[in-house]
């Protein structure tokens, strides 16, 4: 049997020299990255599932960046109702004061006074505004949602608007953002400022003080009713921040799994390659070194 002989080895050896190269560069790019999808022609299935990946970590990046603004106003919201809680109960006490017989018409005068500084602060924490924006002016963020009126019944005209708006915080979850003013401190079931100014004018006349007083108390439990509100949405906020950051890992760990690389065999694969290449390129030159035929011919 006839053993054939190459002639010509040079173009398999400049080929074998190629290929070493080429695996050389990929395996050094992946160790270099950390990934083993560089370019999309590494694995395409895996880009194309890496694309919805990145369209997903992005969904979820801006829902996060929505709880995080929402959960600050809300905060700051919450802490205003606190504080007309606090207010009403202080004007509840004094409400209790005033009704006592034993009372001169200028201790009730006094006590009317400290009321109607109660309505001012109440006035001053129903306009409290969030980075440039007014919290209780329903949609109308721009616009200082009370001013002081002595013409209307309550001392105190609402400018804002009754609408209310919502943002999603995850797929297929929305949240109302807001509580519009006039929902929460001039509410027709316990409107605040129109109580302090009622138990004020009843303290300074005398009369009426203990249904002035009891006012107070309505608008008191309605403003604590608007309040769960905020605390409800406070704790579906933390829930889903809680889902969507563990959403969040779990996409992570996927990607790595689509395009990451396996850095020990890729090391592997970078030695071998480059002593591949360091045999080709040496076999190469032992070819290019040899005698020809016509080096014999004298």
């Amino acid at each position: 049997m006839s053993t054939r002989i190459n002639p010509n080895t040079l173009p398999d050896m400049v080929a074998a020299m190629q290929a070493a190269q080429q695996n050389a560069q990929t395996a050094a790019q992946q160790v270099s990255t950390g990934r083993r999808v560089n370019n999309p022609g590494d694995d395409p299935a895996a880009v194309a599932a890496l694309v919805i990946n990145d369209a997903q970590t992005s969904q979820d990046a801006q829902f996060q960046t929505n709880i995080s603004d929402l959960q600050s106003k809300f905060q700051v919201a919450d802490s205003v109702m606190n504080s007309a809680s606090q207010l009403l109960t202080s004007a509840i006490s004094l409400g209790t004061q005033g009704a006592t017989g034993t009372l001169t018409a200028a201790n009730r005068q006094s006590i009317a006074a400290q009321v109607a500084g109660l309505q001012k602060q109440l006035l001053s924490l129903a306009n409290t505004s969030y980075q440039g924006t007014y919290i209780f002016s329903g949609t109308d963020v721009t616009t200082q949602p009370f001013s002081e009126n002595s013409s209307a019944p309550s001392g105190v005209t609402y400018n804002g608007n009754s609408a209310e708006t919502t943002v999603q915080i995850s797929q297929g979850q929305s949240i109302q953002t807001n509580l519009p003013g006039d929902q929460v401190f001039a509410n027709s079931a316990g409107n605040a400022f129109a109580a302090l100014n009622d138990l004020t004018n009843a303290l300074n006349s005398g009369t009426g003080i203990a249904a002035a007083n009891t006012e107070v108390q309505n608008a008191f439990d309605q403003l604590n009713n608007q309040r769960v509100f905020y605390g409800n949405s406070l704790n579906q906020l933390q829930s889903t921040e809680s889902f969507l950051s563990q959403d969040t890992v779990n996409l992570s760990s996927q990607q790595n799994s689509l395009i990451g690389a396996d850095l020990t065999q890729a090391i592997s694969t970078l030695s071998q390659a480059q002593t591949a290449e360091q045999a080709s390129i040496s076999a190469t030159a032992q070819i290019l070194n040899l005698p020809t035929l016509l080096s014999y011919i004298k």
